[in-house]
């Protein structure tokens, strides 16, 4: 009888690599075992410009006892919308979000391989990766995609986090930014936008930017300046009503851990901005 766990092949025709304790980094493994697999190892005519959708605007905010981000749903290439209705925010591990600006392909790709190395480091580790682990991490895999950056697929993803270390539970949240080169540069204003629309929802963050916020205020002010981007770059999608297509947004606490809004949740933080928007004297 076959006892493998995956009732078709004995555990003995595995290669011997993956029986033996190894590196706690999933891609370690995956660089030595198979390393066409990994998002870098792509190769790319000198010169070469492809061209693929891009996911543009992501928002990030800390608040009273944890951090938010949120994201808009739309992907372009060139001057075309390339979908409606992307999802950029990702739940990558208890206490941990990723969402991604630049070519969305490769972005979802290295977040998706970003969650796995979580996971696999936990449970070769026993423990999770410290947040300056998390950060540090993703921001390896970020340099990888150089090459591919240089032929204009660039990634470039917002890290938000809860430092289940930090002195202070309600000053745990943390944001993280980095560039094509896998720099990461800790945001310590509190609040930080990527992507085509970002100068215009920091501009609103700027504005409306409150460290003692609760969380529902926070989810407000993210939605807000994915508003304001929205109205001023073509790139960023704001509420859709019609279509029902609203922000993905994700809240990051001690209590709670990393979880995304429902929908009905969403459309409602989205409808209470436009009616507050529809009102105003300035629209």
């Amino acid at each position: 009888m076959d006892h493998s766990s995956t009732g078709h092949y004995p555990a003995a025709s595995l290669p011997p690599a993956y029986l033996r304790p190894g590196s706690s980094s999933f891609t370690d493994f995956l660089r030595a075992q198979a390393p066409e697999l990994l998002p870098s190892a792509r190769h790319y005519p000198e010169g070469a410009v492809v061209q693929a959708p891009h996911g543009t605007t992501i928002v990030a905010l800390t608040f009273k006892g944890g951090v938010v981000i949120a994201g808009d749903r739309r992907a372009t290439m060139g001057n075309m919308i390339a979908q409606r209705d992307m999802k950029k925010v990702f739940v990558t591990d208890d206490y941990s979000a990723v969402g991604i600006a630049g070519t969305a392909g490769i972005a979802v790709e290295i977040v998706r391989l970003f969650a796995v190395e979580l996971r696999h480091y936990e449970k070769i580790e026993g423990v999770s990766l410290s947040l300056d682990g998390k950060a540090n991490r993703l921001s390896a895999m970020i340099k990888g995609n150089l090459d591919a950056a240089l032929a204009g697929l660039a990634v470039v993803p917002l890290f938000a986090g809860f430092d289940t270390d930090a002195p202070d539970p309600e000053r745990a949240g943390r944001i993280v930014s980095y560039d094509v080169t896998g720099g990461r540069y800790e945001e310590t204003q509190g609040y930080a936008a990527v992507g085509s629309g970002s100068v215009f929802a920091k501009s609103s963050l700027k504005k409306l930017y409150d460290p003692d916020a609760e969380a529902q205020a926070a989810v407000r002010t993210a939605v807000e300046s994915l508003y304001d981007a929205a109205d001023d770059d073509s790139g960023t999608g704001g509420p859709d009503l019609i279509r029902k297509i609203y922000p993905v947004i994700v809240t990051i606490t001690g209590a709670e851990g990393a979880v995304q809004l429902s929908e009905a949740e969403t459309a409602a933080h989205a409808e209470a901005v436009i009616e507050g928007r529809r009102s105003s004297p300035t629209g």
